[in-house]
């Protein structure tokens, strides 16, 4: 009784968004999902590179995945606040089940080329151009505003240790079975997801639109509040910054472990591994502190460390010091887009959330094209440890100039920035 009560605490005061019967649907199935996708990112990019044996042909794949995120993400924003954001989930993830199981029957089958996956994986860019704001802004509604920094750094935990675990088991699959398998679980691990998201009950908030107000004006409404606001401004810049030159390990990874390490597929899921180690050690210790709130400091100290370690990975040829590095790498990068997407929930007003976390989708992950093409084609003529410096100094240089031009912000009148710094 006693190791009860115990355990009861201990989630209450570290875990406290689990205590909404809602997040527990939504967190359970995805525990479950993200292993099958993180089997699924390392097996496809592993096939493409043994297809076609391009980092720039893996890095289209990559921007074909993210080139819709980049295009749509602004009018997604404005759909997701006029539809019960749980309709729209179940529709999403049924989408990416099917695209999964697509995936599997052509690797399985024999009848894998190069162009189906392409086509696959701009259909689920588009797919995920909708899912992506739908479930950031989904989360306030099911936690409330206290809980939900809370809620976000749990997903990041989510994310992470499914991370280490999926590569890991996908590694092996991929030794024994074949990438097939990869795609065909994944698939199958939706049904967890879906299952969650069909229970939870949440009051829904739908904007009304008001009337002569269009989509362009309402996108364009957004964008100037995110410019005109000290808190949103500097960290959807440095969002974008991140999100374009650090986020590449799908393609920088494979091509290090492979023409850098001369090393095989496990190497590969183990690297990735570190990588996730790092991340959900940074998610547990920002779900510790997650009660003082997002801070701008932490966003503009952890985009530096990332650009850091990015360079520190160029440098080196060793797996040790680069499975290290990867983890200090996740760690930093935690830090960073959990305290950044707690600032923008939190400091953005109800009626533009959702038009808000269009904006984080777009310079996150829309943003993911430009850097995937650059780094494969980086990768292409100075290898793999090249890319790594050169995306490492890139984002060092543009942060610290977006630190050096809004760290005046402290002295502004807005009471929202006063508390986020």
């Amino acid at each position: 009784m006693n190791m009860k009560l115990a355990g009861s605490v201990f989630i209450d005061r570290h875990f406290h968004a689990l205590t909404h019967k809602n997040y527990r649907y939504m967190w359970f199935g995805q525990c479950v999902s993200l292993i099958g996708t993180w089997m699924q990112n390392i097996g496809q990019s592993w096939l493409v590179l043994t297809l076609t044996g391009s980092p720039l042909k893996l890095g289209l794949v990559a921007a074909c995945q993210f080139l819709p995120i980049l295009l749509f993400s602004l009018f997604a924003g404005i759909i997701v606040d006029k539809f019960p954001k749980k309709n729209i989930l179940i529709i999403t993830q049924s989408v990416s089940m099917m695209l999964a199981f697509t995936l599997a029957a052509l690797v399985l089958t024999d009848t894998v080329r190069y162009e189906y996956i392409l086509v696959l994986a701009l259909m689920l860019g588009l797919n995920n151009t909708l899912d992506m704001p739908t479930r950031q802004s989904f989360n306030i509604e099911i936690v409330g505003k206290e809980d939900l920094m809370n809620a976000i750094a749990l997903n990041s935990m989510t994310f992470n240790l499914a991370r280490i675990i999926g590569p890991s088991i996908g590694a092996v699959m991929m030794a024994w079975l074949g990438a097939g398998w990869c795609f065909l679980l994944n698939g199958v691990s939706f049904i967890a997801v879906l299952y969650g998201i069909i229970h939870i009950e949440a009051a829904p908030y739908v904007r009304k639109t008001r009337a002569k107000e269009g989509v362009l004006k309402e996108i364009k409404d957004g964008i100037v509040y995110i410019a005109k606001d000290p808190i949103l401004a500097p960290t959807v810049m440095l969002v974008s910054v991140i999100g374009t030159l650090a986020f590449n390990f799908n393609i920088l990874i494979p091509v290090f472990t492979k023409n850098v390490l001369h090393m095989s597929e496990t190497t590969y899921g183990t690297l990735m591994s570190c990588l996730g180690v790092g991340s959900l050690t940074g998610a547990l210790m920002m779900s510790f502190r997650s009660r003082m709130g997002p801070r701008m400091k932490v966003s503009m100290a952890a985009s530096i460390l990332v650009a850091l370690c990015l360079i520190g990975n160029g440098l080196t040829g060793s797996v040790w010091t680069c499975g290290l590095l990867l983890a200090l790498t996740g760690f930093f990068n935690i830090m960073f887009s959990t305290n950044s997407n707690s600032l923008l929930q939190m400091s953005a007003k109800e009626e533009y959330r959702a038009r808000v976390m269009s904006v984080y989708s777009l310079v996150f992950a829309g943003s993911t094209p430009i850097g995937s093409l650059l780094s494969g084609w980086i990768a292409d003529r100075f290898g793999a440890n090249g890319a790594f410096i050169v995306c490492g100094g890139l984002t060092g240089l543009l942060c610290l100039i977006i630190i050096l031009k809004y760290r005046g912000a402290k002295g502004t009148s807005s009471p929202s920035m006063q508390e986020a710094v």
